[in-house]
């Protein structure tokens, strides 16, 4: 049966366009939708398996929108009952952990070293994490200056504010927030809130 002879087909699309920016509905599906969604999921990720050298978990969604380059030495792991949303661009080398929410238009470069996010972050949209940073002497121009790595990680419980920016270098401790529109270029301490440009302390979660 065609598209014109099926008009479900049509609504399936808008219903895969809403998944692909909202991948947290995925998993409170209706069963009469869950079969197609599961299928379009296993067929995407089994590609991704096939093109890139990722590690993918049980139970995830990685919308098709979004874009994953993992050569060889930049691997990516994606844990269980994670999302990736679209318009995402990913980069390894990249550890994802458990139940770690991602959403759309956010940037992960791992550069040399990687960036590591434990399990249950979540990240809002346009957040961007480069573990790369670029020397800055006069005596050359940028692009022929040596690129450095040190890598970032992301502790358990951590929540990033949308258009949040992660410095190279930088650590965050388990349960640490940091409010949207911020930038971080020192390490956060377990459960502080932080916020603003350069990101400061506001408190402490109790």
């Amino acid at each position: 049966m065609t598209e014109q002879q099926d008009p479900l087909l049509k609504y399936r699309e808008q219903h895969k366009h809403r998944l692909n920016y909202m991948p947290w509905l995925y998993w409170s599906l209706k069963p009469k939708n869950r079969g197609w969604a599961e299928q379009w999921q296993r067929e995407y990720q089994d590609y991704l398996r096939e093109m890139e050298t990722v590690e993918i978990g049980e139970n995830c969604f990685i919308s098709p929108l979004a874009h994953i380059f993992a050569e060889p030495g930049r691997k990516i792991v994606i844990g269980d009952h994670s999302f990736i949303a679209a318009d995402c661009t990913l980069h390894g080398p990249l550890e994802i952990g458990n139940e770690v929410a991602i959403n759309h238009h956010c940037i992960l470069d791992g550069g040399r070293v990687g960036i590591k996010l434990h399990d249950q972050v979540r990240m809002a949209a346009y957040c961007h994490l480069y573990a790369f940073d670029h020397g800055m002497e006069l005596e050359q121009p940028i692009y022929k200056q040596p690129v450095r790595s040190k890598g970032i990680e992301i502790g358990r419980d951590v929540w990033l504010g949308a258009h949040v920016g992660i410095k190279d270098g930088v650590k965050i401790a388990d349960q640490a927030i940091v409010g949207m529109n911020s930038m971080v270029t020192k390490d956060v301490d377990e459960r502080m809130i932080v916020a603003g440009n350069p990101a400061k302390l506001i408190r402490y979660r109790d």
